[in-house]
């Protein structure tokens, strides 16, 4: 990769996110147009760019190998946040929070753009979907029925089962991912016009995702920034370095190590500002969480690159 690898992410991220605020602060768009927006991306163009790329994919032990050395750092970090809180006792509401700021990353709509920024191949955005939509799947899932413990209360743990099942079953990405898992295992090609159409969903992600998080980043009201920067540093340096060390183990190609380490050092998921208000979870602490994180991305990805070797 050459030197202008730094150009090639930070600027055309900024510029997106930049378009995406001032479309809010100008007036084009109004309170609640981004409700619009995301509907778009996170029930077509993710799911399609998903289902497609999957389907079209042939998966062989070494894609195995790449999606399993990327979903153990999670269950490795909630193995430490768990013992962690068996030890010390802390409250289930902080292991929540510990959990939700370190897991649920923004992937889809932060990750998978720039991966296919920093590495504009064919390659590179095949890993870009790979990673995000095997990831995700765990991710999603264990943030869903983190949000649904909180929620619990005096409910039985029965009926949090029913609710974080009805929920995923519902879940527009799961549902793609194992789609096109599903066709790809069974030879189901698809169709031309439809993979095209598909195709041209999926292409539009990476755009509107990135002036998505603009639009969201407005009007939004920031406060505990200083616990959440120390939050912060949960997804940007503690979970990247579990990842780094596991791909060593795991001894990937370059690329794909850069690609999962830097898919564990995405900023915190943008939907989390959704679900942080519907469930009523630290829902400033949040804000301000995803809005530290999403800021300094351009600047401690391009870090992270350096230290994997791409300068």
């Amino acid at each position: 990769m050459d030197g202008n690898i730094a150009i090639q992410t930070i600027v055309p991220i900024l510029l997106l996110m930049m378009l995406g605020f001032s479309s809010r602060k100008m007036g084009i768009l109004k309170s609640g147009d981004e409700r619009v927006i995301n509907a778009y991306v996170y029930y077509f163009a993710l799911p399609a760019l998903f289902l497609v790329d999957l389907a079209e994919t042939n998966f062989t032990h070494e894609d195995l190998r790449f999606v399993f050395a990327g979903i153990i750092p999670v269950f490795i970090i909630l193995a430490v946040y768990t013992f962690l809180y068996l030890i010390f006792g802390f409250s289930k509401n902080t292991l929540y929070l510990l959990i939700l700021s370190t897991v649920f990353g923004s992937l889809a709509f932060f990750g998978i753009p720039f991966i296919m920024f920093a590495f504009p191949t064919r390659e590179g955005e095949h890993l870009a979907t790979m990673s995000a939509s095997s990831i995700s799947v765990v991710s999603v899932t264990i943030s869903i029925t983190v949000l649904e413990l909180y929620k619990l209360k005096k409910s039985t743990i029965w009926e949090g089962v029913k609710r974080v099942a009805k929920r995923l079953s519902k879940n527009p990405l799961i549902l793609s991912i194992l789609s096109g898992i599903l066709l790809s295992l069974t030879n189901i090609e698809i169709p031309s016009p439809i993979s095209t159409s598909l195709h041209m969903l999926g292409s539009t992600t990476a755009t509107v995702a990135i002036f998505l998080l603009g639009v969201f980043l407005y009007g939004r009201k920031y406060t505990n920034t200083a616990k959440a920067f120390e939050l912060s540093l949960l997804r940007i340096v503690f979970l990247p370095i579990v990842a780094f060390l596991t791909t060593r183990s795991f001894g990937l190609p370059d690329l794909e190590r850069a690609t999962l380490v830097l898919m564990h050092a995405m900023p915190v998921a943008i939907s989390m500002i959704v679900l942080s208000e519907r469930y009523d979870f630290y829902k400033e602490t949040i804000a301000s969480l995803i809005l530290i994180s999403s800021i300094g991305a351009g600047i401690y990805l391009n870090l992270w690159l350096l230290v994997l070797g791409y300068h």
